[in-house]
């Protein structure tokens, strides 16, 4: 599903243009369908190349993304990473991030003979006081703050920068690239690369955008503890718009399911959210108070920055496909992502007359004879081949792009 919110106030003669990209959390299924839709806008729009932008703003899974993105990853090795391709630069494992917290464990375990001895005293000391409920209370104090162990992240994202001769530095990086964490102790956002937020490693401040309470521990940094950025805002897109992009491209994969069909009307067969018991019940809470903010957000950049054009790309929300997608088969997680990148190149085809003046003012266009060719997967547009000599075929595979890359710069200009 994809909304465009024109600029209410086109600036004429525009002489310059920054284009910023923002990217909702989402988790694992999120970030895969971000990458699927992503690439569809990427390959599908000439001039555009989304790992060359000017702001980069992520928030929870969607920091991973833009984090790699702002460090010259391109979509199209991103996919090839994420789907598992065996000439990709990196490998992705989902199982990787879900290791138990064990430290964190022991830590709280070790707080329940205290709390259980203080208890015990105060009952001797006051046994007409009811002190059932407050032992209740204080035994929360050993509760695990996060199931799994959020260190895998940033272990990740370093190995990933290493390995692929990229920089772990916002200092570093040709752009702006903000990370939005939440500080735990005073609710505020916080943008990982600004001013005075600028020392943490970027691997760092991903980890800590990605902290969502329940699943992963608050991550410490320099005395302060935070958690996912999502808490506060969906997108944070007004980081990007602040830094005077005029050309905002949005997604955010978490929308709310809906058993009805396009039209409104109630599938006979399809699924209930019941039947997938509490996991699934979180999940439909916390996706339809996350799309309401967006709603508002939304509204209100467009009265803050009449000058700026918004797209926003989201899932369809009677898109059964991303919502019960299972991240831990090889198989879902590359239908998924051809399906996103599938219903992308739809959506950019279906609002082409209303793109088309939009992207001509930044010297763009749409590649229709692209989009209108049915046959197109995802795995053509990566150049996917199968061989046995996975080193030789990345190197390939990059040097193709950077050559098509040279080739549309070079028509552009001659055209322009």
């Amino acid at each position: 599903m994809l909304t465009i919110h024109p600029a209410r106030t086109p600036v004429p003669g525009r002489k310059s243009n920054k284009t910023g990209l923002a990217i909702a959390g989402g988790g694992p299924v999120g970030a895969i369908y971000e990458l699927g839709a992503l690439r569809a806008l990427d390959e599908s729009i000439e001039g555009l190349h989304l790992h060359k932008l000017d702001v980069y703003v992520g928030v929870s899974a969607g920091a991973f993304i833009a984090a790699s993105l702002a460090n010259g990853l391109s979509t199209a090795e991103l996919c090839r990473i994420f789907m598992g391709a065996e000439y990709a630069s990196l490998k992705f494992e989902p199982e990787r991030f879900l290791k138990p917290a064990y430290r964190e464990y022991i830590e709280r375990a070790t707080s329940v003979p205290g709390i259980l001895t203080k208890s015990l005293r105060r009952i001797i000391k006051h046994p007409t006081h009811p002190g059932l409920s407050q032992l209740i209370g204080e035994l929360g104090q050993a509760v695990p703050s996060g199931i799994f162990n959020n260190e895998t992240i940033h272990d990740f994202l370093e190995d990933s920068f290493a390995a692929t001769g990229r920089s772990n530095s916002f200092s570093a990086l040709d752009c702006e690239l903000y990370i939005v964490a939440v500080d735990l102790d005073s609710g505020a956002a916080v943008r990982f690369g600004s001013e005075g937020h600028r020392d943490v490693s970027i691997s760092r401040a991903v980890q800590a955008s990605a902290a969502l309470p329940g699943l992963y521990p608050p991550l410490e940094i320099n005395g302060h503890y935070y958690v996912d950025g999502a808490l506060r805002r969906t997108l944070h897109a007004s980081v990007a718009l602040n830094e005077g992009v005029d050309l905002l491209l949005g997604v955010n994969p978490l929308v709310p399911f809906s058993s009805a069909d396009k039209s409104g009307k109630e599938r006979t067969q399809a699924r209930k959210l019941i039947q997938g018991g509490l996991p699934l019940i979180l999940s439909q809470t916390f996706r339809a108070l996350i799309q309401s903010r967006m709603n508002v957000g939304f509204q209100k950049y467009r009265s803050s920055y009449p000058g700026a054009d918004l797209f926003l790309m989201e899932p369809d929300p009677w898109d059964e496909e991303i919502f019960f997608t299972n991240i831990f088969s090889y198989s879902s997680r590359n239908a998924l992502c051809d399906h996103a990148y599938q219903v992308t190149r739809r959506d950019l085809l279906e609002r082409r007359d209303l793109l088309k003046p939009i992207l001509a003012e930044r010297g763009m266009s749409l590649r229709l004879e692209l989009l209108k060719d049915e046959s197109r997967t995802l795995k053509d547009s990566l150049g996917w081949t199968s061989s046995s000599h996975a080193p030789a075929a990345r190197d390939l595979s990059r040097t193709l792009e950077e050559l098509e890359e040279l080739l549309r710069e070079q028509r552009a200009a001659s055209s322009g």
